[in-house]
C-alpha cells in the first residue's frame, strides 16, 4: 500500500492535538478543549474514511468533511491563543494545523 503522507500528518497532529488536550485538562479548561480534541482528531478520521472510498465523489466528500474539521480546529487554537484563556505557547499548533489544512486542499483537488 502507498504511503499517504496527510494520512500520516494527520495522525501525528492528532497526537499532539492529544497531548494539548491533557495540558488543557490539567488547567480546568474543559469546554474549549473538548471542542478541540473532537475537531483535531477527527481529521485524521476523516482522511481515512476518504483513502477508503467507494469513489472519487465519496473520497471528495470525505476530504471535503477533513478540511472542514481542520478549518474548526483552527479556530479552536486561535481562540485559546488570542483568549489566553490558558497561557500557553499554541503558535506551532496553529502553524501545524495551518499546513495540514492547505495539505488536505490539496490533496482533495488532486484526485
Amino acid at each position: 500500500m502507498k504511503e499517504s503522507i496527510v494520512k500520516n500528518k494527520s495522525f501525528e497532529f492528532a497526537l499532539r492535538i492529544v497531548e494539548l488536550y491533557k495540558i488543557l485538562q490539567t488547567q480546568k479548561e474543559y469546554v474549549l478543549s473538548n471542542q478541540l480534541l473532537r475537531s483535531g482528531t477527527s481529521i485524521g478520521a476523516d482522511i481515512n474514511e476518504a483513502l477508503a472510498g467507494v469513489s472519487r465523489a465519496d473520497f471528495g466528500y470525505k476530504m471535503s468533511l477533513a478540511s472542514k474539521e481542520s478549518r474548526e480546529t483552527l479556530y479552536w487554537l486561535q481562540l485559546l491563543n488570542k483568549s489566553q484563556l490558558v497561557k500557553f505557547d499554541y503558535q506551532s499548533y496553529i502553524n501545524d494545523c495551518e499546513e495540514l489544512t492547505a495539505l488536505v486542499k490539496t490533496t482533495k483537488t488532486k484526485n
